[in-house]
């Protein structure tokens, strides 16, 4: 009785195909990676830069999101269609970082929260909200995540604000990311990760809260941004 070798090729075949695929993800990455690295310099220079540069600083950041935009789109097009799961672990962590630089830039230009309609145009992929997408998206964890990443920033920011003089900034990051925090508490979080790192931003906050509590005792500030 002999075997029909064939069956083995076909194998052969498609743990090739799928080799192929992988590394052309990973490489797609590697990319897209680079573009987050030149967005991230961008945007560090908030860090360091006076008051009235910071608007102009997002600015210069939301200038390079066309790029982002076209890695996402490349991705999209290799991923088979309902196999989004199947290799998802290969760019979360990039478009995660990519979802967070552009709620960076957003703050940064208009010291308000990114939404999703703006997050979905600038990168151009829908974000899983009903849990219900199949092919290429944003996963809501994703986003979430990017937003706790972006606690760390501001509170990094509030910080390097005193440094260069700018005392009316980190009151109102402090606003800003208490109501981030309570939005984070609206939420029954069943990802273990994500329940990590939400407890994380209450220590952003206490920082923040310090960096003000200073601000306010030498007297640093505006009035009208201290009330």
């Amino acid at each position: 009785m002999s075997i029909d070798l064939s069956f083995f090729n076909n194998i052969d075949a498609a743990m090739e195909e799928e080799a192929a695929r992988k590394e052309e993800i990973l490489r797609l990455v590697r990319d897209f990676d680079k573009t987050c690295r030149t967005i991230t310099a961008i945007l560090n220079r908030a860090h360091s830069a006076q008051a009235e540069e910071v608007p102009t600083i997002g600015s210069l950041a939301m200038d390079r999101f066309g790029e982002v935009k076209q890695h996402m789109t490349n991705l999209a097009q290799l991923v088979p269609h309902q196999q989004y799961y199947r290799y998802n672990e290969l760019w979360s962590r990039t478009v995660q970082n990519s979802v967070f630089l552009a709620a960076f830039a957003i703050y940064l230009q208009s010291e308000k929260l990114i939404t999703a309609n703006e997050l979905e145009s600038l990168l151009g992929a829908k974000i899983n909200l009903n849990n219900d997408l199949q092919d290429f998206h944003i996963s809501l964890e994703e986003f979430l995540h990017s937003f706790i990443t972006l606690t760390n920033e501001l509170s990094r920011l509030a910080i390097n604000s005193v440094t260069v003089g700018d005392y009316n900034r980190p009151i109102r990051i402090s606003i800003f990311v208490q109501q981030l925090y309570t939005g984070f508490q609206l939420l029954n979080l069943k990802n273990d990760a994500l329940r990590r790192r939400f407890d994380g931003i209450k220590y952003n906050i206490k920082k923040i809260e310090e960096v003000v509590y200073d601000i306010s005792l030498r007297k640093l500030s505006d009035d009208t941004e201290m009330k």
